[in-house]
Formats: C-alpha cells, sequence, structure tokens
C-alpha cells in the first residue's frame, strides 16, 4: 500500500467538520457535554481554561447530553471548556517496523527507540473474520511447552483460555510461548498489569531474543479504564495486519479478566445497568467480539491465548464462564501444583483442547489419551497411596497407574529455559507411552502367571 493511499484511508476515518461543544458537569468518571452531536467512538480534546487539554472519547448519551470517559487525566477539567472532535473511528498504523517495539493504548512506542516508519492505516474496532471465510484448523502450532504440545496440542488459529489465579506462573508460562513458539510473529497484549512488572517482562522473561520477533502492547493498571480496553483492541489489529501479511500470527493476551473490568467501569460509567455480579451487558458483549477476531484465514492465522484470573479458584465465575463458551479449549494452571515447585503448573485433567484430533494423527491422540487414563487413574486412589493403604497386586491398572506416576510427572515438568519443539515433544511422548505399554506387558504376564499357580490350603 503506497504511503498516500494510507492518508487517504486516514482522511476518510476523520471527521468531515470540526463540531465543538462545552464541558456541563463531571460525576465519577463521566464527563456530560452540551451541544456536541457526535457518534460514538469520537475521540474528542477538553481544552481548559488554564491552557491544559485532556483527550476523551463519547461513549454514549443521556437526553441532550453527550457522555464521554477520559483517555487521559481529566485533573483540571472544568465547566465550560471547550470541547472538540479529533477523529470519527479510532485507528491505529501498523508496519513491520513496529517488531521489537514496545506501544502504548494508542499505538504510540514507549521504547525510545525513536519513532516508527508507519505504513497503513486500520481501525481498531473492526469485525472478526466471517465464518465463511474462515480456513479450518488442520495445522498444529508449536508453543514449546511439552506437555501442552504433547497432550493438548493447539492448532494455528485456535483460541485457548490460560485460567488460574494470581501467582500461579502464567506470566512465566506466557512468556516461555511467546519466545519459543513456531509462529512467526508474537503480538503481546499486557493489560492492566502493574508497572513494576513490565520491565521484568520485557527484559528478563522474554529478552532481546524474544524481543526480536514480537510487538508488545502496554496498559498499566493505573491507565484510564478506557485505555486498557483500546489497548486490547490495537494488540489484536496489529494481529491482523501481521496475518494478512501472510503470517502465521500468535496473540497473547494479559489479562482478560483487567480488560473486562475496565469495561465494566465504562459501562458504568455510561448509564448502563449491571447485571451479572455488577458486570453490564457490554462485558459480555465485548468478549466474543474480541475472541472471534483470531482465527485462520486462507491467507495466515492468528492464534489466541488469553489468561484469564480466576477469583477463589472458581471456575464458574461469570468472566471464565463465559470466556469458557468461547475458546477452543482451556488450560487450567492448578495452585497445588505450583506450590510443588512444578512448572508448568497446568493441570492436565482439567485441560482440554478441542482441536487435538484435528491436527494430529489417532495415534497421537491414543497416546495422549493413555497417558491422561493413567493420570487420572492415579488421582483416584492418590489418598489411598500416601496414608498406606494401597495394596500392590490387587488391581493391575492401579498398579501401572502407581508405577508409572513418576515417568509422567517428569515428562510434565520443564523448565522456561529448556523449550521443547513440537518434534520432540511428539517423540518423547511416543518413548513414555512405549516404556508404559512395556511396563504393562509385565504386570499382566505377572498376574497371568499368579492365577495359573494352585491354590494353597
Amino acid at each position: 500500500m503506497s504511503y498516500l493511499s494510507a492518508q487517504l484511508q486516514a482522511v476518510h476515518g476523520a471527521m468531515p467538520f470540526g463540531v465543538a461543544g462545552q464541558v456541563d458537569s463531571i460525576s465519577g468518571l463521566t464527563i456530560e457535554a452540551i451541544a456536541l452531536p457526535l457518534p460514538l467512538g469520537s475521540r474528542c480534546r477538553i481544552q481548559s481554561l488554564g491552557g491544559r487539554s485532556s483527550v476523551a472519547e463519547v461513549i454514549g448519551f443521556q437526553g441532550d447530553k453527550t457522555l464521554l470517559m477520559p483517555l487521559t487525566s481529566p485533573v483540571g477539567v472544568s465547566r465550560g471548556d471547550r470541547v472538540e472532535n479529533v477523529e470519527a473511528a479510532p485507528r491505529i498504523w501498523c508496519s513491520r517496523q513496529l517488531l521489537g517495539r514496545v506501544l502504548n493504548g494508542f499505538g504510540e512506542p514507549i521504547d525510545g527507540q525513536g519513532p516508527l516508519l508507519l505504513s497503513e492505516s486500520r481501525r481498531i474496532d473492526g469485525r472478526g473474520v466471517t465464518p465463511l471465510q474462515r480456513v479450518n484448523i488442520r495445522q498444529p502450532i508449536g508453543t514449546s511447552v511439552r506437555s501442552i504440545d504433547a497432550l493438548h496440542t493447539c492448532g494455528l488459529g485456535q483460541r485457548m483460555g490460560i485460567f488460574s489465579g494470581p501467582g500461579v506462573g502464567k506470566s512465566t508460562l506466557m512468556s516461555s510461548i511467546a519466545k519459543h513458539t513456531s509462529a512467526d510473529v508474537s503480538i503481546i497484549a499486557l493489560i492492566g498489569e502493574r508497572g513494576r512488572e513490565v520491565q521484568e517482562f520485557l527484559h528478563n522473561s522474554l529478552g532481546p531474543d524474544g524481543m526480536a520477533r514480537c510487538v508488545v502492547i502496554v496498559s498499566t493498571s493505573d491507565d484510564p479504564a478506557l485505555l486498557r480496553v483500546r489497548a486490547a483492541k490495537v494488540a489484536t489489529t496489529i494481529a491482523e495486519y501481521f496475518r494478512d501479511q501472510g503470517l502465521n500470527v500468535l496473540l497473547l493476551m494479559d489479562s482478560l479478566t483487567r480488560l473486562c473490568q475496565a469495561q465494566r467501569q465504562i459501562g458504568l460509567a455510561a448509564r448502563e445497568p449491571p447485571a451479572t455480579k455488577g458486570f453490564p451487558p457490554s462485558v459480555f458483549a465485548l468478549i466474543p467480539e474480541l475472541l472471534e477476531r483470531a482465527g485462520t484465514t486462507a491467507i495466515g492465522s492468528i492464534t489466541g491465548f488469553y489468561t484469564v484470573l480466576v477469583e477463589g479458584d472458581d471456575f464458574n465465575e461469570p468472566i471464565p464462564d463465559a470466556v469458557k463458551g468461547i475458546t477452543d479449549g482451556h488450560l487450567w494452571l492448578s495452585r497445588a501444583l505450583a506450590n510443588r515447585g512444578h512448572f508448568p503448573a497446568i493441570d492436565v485433567l482439567q485441560s482440554i483442547s478441542r482441536v487435538r484430533g484435528d491436527v494430529t494423527d489417532s495415534s497421537h491422540v491414543r497416546m495422549a489419551r493413555r497417558i491422561l487414563s493413567l493420570t487420572a487413574v492415579y488421582h483416584e486412589i492418590e489418598d489411598m497411596v500416601n496414608i498406606g493403604a494401597y495394596v500392590a497386586g490387587t488391581n493391575p491398572e492401579f498398579d501401572l497407574a502407581v508405577q508409572s506416576r513418576p515417568k509422567i510427572v517428569q515428562f510434565l515438568q520443564q523448565e522456561p529455559t529448556a523449550p521443547s519443539t513440537l518434534d520432540q515433544s511428539f517423540k518423547q511422548l511416543a518413548e513414555l507411552v512405549a516404556w508404559i505399554d512395556q511396563m504393562d506387558k509385565a504386570f499382566k504376564a505377572q498376574a497371568a502367571k499368579l492365577a495359573r499357580q494352585p491354590a494353597r490350603n
């Protein structure tokens, strides 16, 4: 696309004429303006009498008043201040020069590495790919995490939820996936994160090698709610840009819960009625609107991993429950495993990938089911084993589960600094199942031998 064409697109999204109103009142996070006939999503500048300006966005209407919410600090805004339009629709500039950069919720660089060479203007409030334009998910994507690739294999264009409580290792898991994935580009959105953790994530978790093929969008917890929601849309828009360039993109968003909390603030400020546990209807409209933008097309793909904070480890909270119904699978991070030093703390029995059978062959599915079945059997008798009530030889399946447990745990554990490719994970799974089959044959042979021995009086 030529620079002139990009400019024309940007002009098309701008206001055809200037509109100016004035601030009438402020209540909480809501700024009420009069004589301001602007559409939803319009960005405005508020010029204070003291010379200070702030930016706000139209979020609703109440009678003859226009409701706005600040995108920057509203300190200094007073009644009668002039409100004028800046743009009709939120847009950002995209180019391949975004790789290795850190952006804010406006799509502007904040890493101090100079301006960007931009080539294409895109709206950030786009819609998802239509159903008939989607391509079936048939190719696996490597995450570098053995327990995911082997047991819950993901596909190019899949949407996965990562559910966990705070401090269970989801950020470390995310950085490992972003750094070593088989996708061409990684887009990382840090929504509502603590400011202290951003530098740690960039320098310690990702490092220079990880950043080289990543774009990081940051909106910390002290940013206005509108900017946090905007950052999530900016990240998805950038992922769509690289997908349309023919690349396979991995989109990681941390966290979807904080995004929904930001949208709750916006909805309540726009006078929406609170619904389920205080979340207004717009929250449950935003989730599918954002997640449906990931997927596979004939050109490229966006594979989405979205973290969800679970309060009190309750899997049936409104946000986790809504996300489960939209995603193509989920990974459940267990606090009990994390407390044991088990990384990644993925509870493989509570996790699922709905496309595993579409991206792997039948023999791989059989081997994965074999490991999951033995893990489930061991969990049934774990209490008996721990208290010494388990007696070997009473049930061959129980014996096999107990004997295989150390090998399975070793297979599921993996250091963040020791990534595993997709082929390596498949090979190690096959070796583990072959060892288990040998053990199974030995247990069955021993059981048959005992059955043939005559009973003693």
